[in-house]
């Protein structure tokens, strides 16, 4: 049984490749960039990118798909790079009849790629509004980021890389993202990468944590600088000021800046969600995740995200629910698999834990998992199994838990553990930033030294609850009183007396054109005061243009279907369709009765 959904919502399906393999980067680029424009739409829900993804060379099922996403539309498509020109198909689909919308071909110039992607964004939305209901629509989607397609060309290449999250590809997009600047020195979009690249890699020690964070800290500056509206830009800073330098303050402030640009901004909403875990604000962080999950409802890492909070409460079988639903969407989520070890050290499960150990090859030192399982639980299943480390010199930037450090307190090593969580708490790394919560973290938590570090760390974090973002009033009339009677009285008559309805190919933009109207007041019009969407008030003028006709003597040796198109339809499935709803009989049925 299919699942009641917001009407005005899609999913945008990755762009397929057609042609050479080296230019997949671009198709994938077209398919985020008119993500991103759709998401400027208020009171439109757009899958998030991870989630439509997902799909990514798998069969269309646009049923399956629109409720796993839980959405009405898809948007599929293809792209081919020939020489300097771009040839892109693109048909919007319902998911719950797999009817085709709207549907098209394009041939441009490469150099025209934002203005094509501005045309099919505003086109889509066009259409959605058409067929589900009122929204207002700007002019434009799409802003030309660079006028050096180059430039723009090594931007995707970069951000390509990026999206692995892998750490050889992360210094790979940084690369890619340079020389996108050297083609535009002014190409905002490409400095704010490399920032954001340098901030994972600095706040996870996978560089040197203060050059990391310098070099993020100049390059997304510069970014911002050229566009101070980038959600992305003001997520990278907040990037810095939470992972890196552990000042939840400040990064919820960056996110609030990065939320106000772009609402739907899901990887925003997830770090919130680390903020105030890390705070010990767990209604809210539940709260954050939640909301991007409503968006981005197939991302391994939010789900993580989610399972982490339990995780951090002690509620592990909860926690490993949501793991295993990461899990399930990407078997190879190393973030996952690290957190569900420690969920099943915690519960004492050794039979779940030697399965998921054999399953995980991943992870990078299940020794010493191992061995820290029977150390919790006081068990000698893995005596055989035992390593030893020099924890002074152990580094645990090649893992998402610092194991060695668990591994520390369990032996007995609290004096030791202290001091090394003193260090990490000064540098700030990423792998130690839950410790407040973190149950393996326990045992330290009545020394003195324990409380001067946590003391030290949450004495500038103070209650702070980011900002809800205020949406557009949707149904607050455009019209005065008096107008609103004129246009009501200008539109009946359009209909009965010219019939544009008799146009097939009729638009919402070309009937508020008759009336001299602008399409964003007549589509509230027609919401709000008709109680219909564009496609129904129209529609419901065919079946009556239909009905007039099968009727009329003279047309009795004309197909009905015929009638039909002569009456504005288009589409014998719509006509049926609608025909019944309307009626509750079949055309048949209904000129059986009549005549």
């Amino acid at each position: 049984m299919r699942t009641s959904f917001n009407s005005k919502s899609i999913a945008v399906l990755p762009f397929l490749n057609i042609g050479k393999e080296e230019n997949e980067y671009f198709s994938d680029g077209i398919t985020e960039e008119i993500i991103n424009a759709l998401t400027k739409i208020d009171g439109l829900k757009v899958t998030a990118r991870t989630s439509s993804f997902f799909y990514k060379n798998k069969p269309l099922d646009a049923r399956k798909i629109g409720n796993e996403l839980g959405v009405e539309t898809l948007l599929e498509g293809s792209a081919r790079i020939i020489n300097e020109r771009v040839r892109i198909t693109a048909q919007l689909i319902r998911t719950d009849n797999g009817f085709h919308i709207w549907s098209e071909n394009f041939d441009r110039n490469l150099s025209d790629i934002f203005e094509l992607q501005d045309e099919i964004s505003l086109l889509i939305a066009d259409k959605i509004r058409e067929n589900f209901g009122h929204f207002e629509l700007q002019e434009h989607l799409v802003s030309k980021p660079t006028k050096n397609i180059e430039a723009y060309k090594l931007f995707l290449k970069g951000r390509s890389h990026q999206l692995t999250w892998n750490l050889e590809d992360i210094n790979t997009a940084i690369s890619f993202y340079k020389k996108s600047v050297e083609f535009d020195p002014l190409f905002a979009d490409a400095y704010i990468g490399i920032g954001w690249c340098y901030g994972i890699l600095g706040s996870w020690q996978f560089i040197d944590h203060s050059e990391g964070l310098a070099n993020a800290a100049k390059y997304l500056n510069k970014g911002i600088a050229l566009n101070p509206e980038s959600a992305t830009g003001h997520f990278g800073n907040a990037t810095i000021s939470f992972w890196g330098n552990w000042k939840y303050e400040e990064g919820l402030a960056h996110l609030q800046k990065s939320l106000e640009s772009n609402p739907k901004f899901t990887e925003a909403l997830e770090a919130i969600s680390e903020i105030y875990s890390a705070l010990g604000q767990f209604n809210l962080a539940k709260e954050a995740i939640n909301k991007a999950l409503e968006i981005n409802p197939l991302s391994p890492n939010h789900y993580y995200t989610k399972g982490n909070i339990y995780y951090l409460l002690g509620h592990y079988e909860k926690a490993i629910r949501f793991l295993d639903t990461s899990l399930k969407i990407d078997p190879n989520f190393i973030l996952s698999i690290e957190l569900k070890t420690a969920c099943l050290i915690q519960k004492n499960d050794q039979v779940a834990f030697r399965e998921h150990m054999d399953r995980s090859p991943q992870l990078e030192r299940p020794q010493l998992c191992a061995q820290l399982f029977d150390l919790v639980n006081g068990t000698d299943y893995y005596k055989n199994s035992i390593v030893n480390f020099d924890y002074d010199n152990f580094q645990s930037t090649g893992t998402h838990l610092p194991w060695s450090f668990y591994l520390t307190i369990y032996n007995g090593n609290h004096q030791k553990a202290l001091k090394n969580l003193k260090n990490h708490a000064k540098l700030r790394t990423g792998q130690y930033i839950n410790f407040t919560n973190d149950p393996f973290v326990k045992p330290l938590s009545g020394y003195d030294e324990y409380k001067e570090i946590e003391s030290a760390v949450f004495s500038n974090a103070k209650d702070f609850e980011i900002k809800s973002i205020k949406k557009n009033q949707l149904n607050t009339s455009p019209f005065e009183k008096e107008e609103l009677s004129t246009f009501i009285k200008h539109l009946n008559t359009e209909m009965d007396e010219d019939k544009p309805f008799l146009n097939p190919e009729l638009s919402l933009k070309a009937l508020a054109g008759c009336i001299e109207l602008h399409p964003n007041k007549l589509s509230w019009l027609l919401n709000n005061h008709f109680g219909k969407n564009f496609n129904d008030f129209v529609n419901q003028y065919r079946i009556k243009e239909f009905q007039r006709l099968a009727i009329t003597p003279e047309n009795k040796n004309i197909t009905l279907l015929g009638l039909a198109y002569d009456s504005g339809f288009n589409s014998k499935t719509v006509f049926n369709t609608f025909f019944k709803k309307e009626t509750g009989m079949t055309p048949k049925q209904w000129v059986k009765a009549n005549v």
